[in-house]
């Protein structure tokens, strides 16, 4: 008797409550806890960055803000595949979906990008810097989301007679460039292996578990809604829940398998006693190296008579150098009269 009476007064919010396919109700349960997560998040992201002091560090947490906003719109999201196909949640699915996860895998591409940097032991990108890559690298696919929403809309909202497998080719193809964010993201995160600091290469491999994850799921679920679902006489019925299942089980790996470890690295190093990662990393000290010779230098030309041997450290080889002679004119590092053009003075 409830179920007639949901029926009745929900119509296409039927799944919301329906008992009998309890996939709308997990997902919907997930969703509504992976929220308040996210949430948690989000102030944990503004606590680091009052806390961290590594300037190598604090400059990614911006662009991890923008990226837990998208991950909070994507389990928001999931309430729309939830409900059904109407010409309500047509335009949000088609919009949001790519948009979200462009720029949820450009915030990890920009992420990347600097670490490749900071593995090699060179100078990071300013935060500013690393924020406009992720929100330039997404701005394609919004403009596509755009122009094909407003495309449709345009056509008295024709996906609502297409058939249903025509309406998942427009949905795979209005998301190629999201496939090609999640390949560049992959490959650029396997480049931050090769490099002196083995500190950064933690983040590195997060971000590689992540994308390998992520593509495995989006594999399966495209695999599913073009060829699987049609051989198992599954369309439409099983449309929704394998897009749903696949935006929620994503959403759940960004969280668990980068966010909440990065969080947790950065808590770590931004502790008194713990020392930065980016202070930690054995790169060439040139400029130290350099000043230490000019002081070893200095002191010696001061002494009187005979200079000793001075052991100077050079990017860590030891040189020795020889008794320097006051009465020879030397050029480098500073001239010296003879006494008898002294005398002549």
């Amino acid at each position: 008797m409830y179920e007639e009476d949901c029926v009745k007064s929900t119509g296409d919010y039927y799944l919301l409550c329906d008992t009998d396919g309890t996939w709308g109700i997990v997902m919907e349960a997930l969703a509504a806890i992976g929220i308040v997560v996210t949430i948690l998040l989000l102030l944990a992201c503004l606590f680091l960055m009052r806390r961290v002091q590594d300037c190598s560090q604090w400059n990614v947490l911006p662009t991890q803000f923008l990226f837990l906003l998208a991950v909070l719109g994507l389990f928001s999201l999931a309430f729309a595949f939830i409900i059904q196909f109407n010409e309500q949640t047509a335009p949000v699915r088609y919009f949001l979906f790519g948009v979200l996860f462009a720029i949820c895998f450009s915030c990890l591409l920009a992420h990347a990008s600097n670490l490749v940097k900071l593995v090699r032991g060179r100078v990071s990108f300013c935060w500013t810097t690393i924020l406009c890559i992720a929100i330039g690298a997404s701005l394609l696919q919004t403009i596509i989301a755009i122009e094909y929403v407003t495309l449709i809309m345009t056509h008295c909202m024709m996906f609502v007679h297409m058939t249903p497998y025509q309406l998942n080719v427009d949905f795979v193809v209005l998301l190629v460039y999201v496939l090609f964010l999640m390949a560049l993201t992959f490959f650029v995160s396997k480049a931050t292996f090769c490099g002196p600091c083995e500190n950064w290469k933690q983040h590195g491999r997060l971000i590689f578990i992540t994308m390998l994850v992520s593509i495995i799921i989006w594999v399966v679920w495209i695999s599913m809604l073009m060829r699987g679902n049609p051989q198992l006489q599954r369309q439409p019925q099983w449309d929704d829940p394998v897009i749903c299942i696949g935006l929620v089980s994503n959403a759940w790996v960004f969280l668990l398998l980068y966010i909440i470890p990065e969080f947790c690295i950065l808590y770590r190093s931004s502790k008194p006693e713990c020392p930065a990662p980016g202070n930690a990393c054995h790169v060439p000290t040139y400029q130290r190296s350099y000043r230490v010779e000019n002081q070893d230098l200095s002191r010696a030309r001061d002494s009187d008579g005979a200079e000793e041997d001075v052991a100077l450290t050079s990017y860590g080889t030891p040189i020795q150098l020889q008794t320097v002679d006051p009465t020879q004119e030397y050029v480098i590092p500073r001239a010296k009269l003879s006494p008898q053009q002294d005398s002549g003075l």
